[in-house]
């Protein structure tokens, strides 16, 4: 194993040991909107609850995939993922981050400051009922765009990346 490789699993295992901290920032839906049309890579926009189970366990899937595709691709070939929390007010920002830094999610995470589901769900797709977990898929290159209003298993997970991808 060269020197290279030894001191990039170091510094890995200093930073997993450190707990990486999660970040948490309040949006409104026009910035997600915004984010979602300015994407020059493919985005993954994952709207989620801390108290949703089949939402939290999908995260994991969502981030070990991205994070295999990303280390595996040049930076403008990456996927970014956004996690974005459906949370009540009073989770934010503390119980969120709390809760996302124990499962170790690496993902960029938002908190939707938002409480009108009939103003912001179309805005992310039309279909949207504003039952989660809710998933976009987007890649403004190739024009694919797929919306999922449902928890996905790993190998659905995967599959949806490599539409995601082509």
């Amino acid at each position: 194993m060269g020197k290279a490789v030894r001191l990039t699993l170091f510094i890995s295992f200093i930073l997993l040991s450190a707990g990486v901290q999660a970040q948490v920032r309040a949006v409104k839906i026009t910035e997600v909107e915004k984010m979602i049309a300015e994407s020059k890579t493919p985005l993954i926009i994952n709207c989620w609850a801390t108290w949703c189970k089949p939402c939290v366990e999908e995260i994991p899937y969502f981030i070990e995939e991205t994070n295999k595709r990303n280390n595996q691709a040049a930076t403008s070939d990456s996927v970014s993922l956004v996690l974005v929390s459906l949370d009540f007010k009073e989770s934010f920002p503390d119980a969120i981050k709390n809760f996302a830094t124990k499962r170790n999610f690496t993902a960029e995470i938002l908190w939707l400051d938002e409480t009108n589901a009939d103003y912001f769900c179309p805005k992310i797709d039309p279909k949207w009922s504003g039952a989660i977990p809710a998933t976009l898929f987007i890649n403004n290159k190739t024009g694919y765009r797929k919306f999922y209003e449902e928890q996905l298993s790993h190998d659905e997970l995967k599959a949806e990346m490599m539409q995601l991808l082509k």
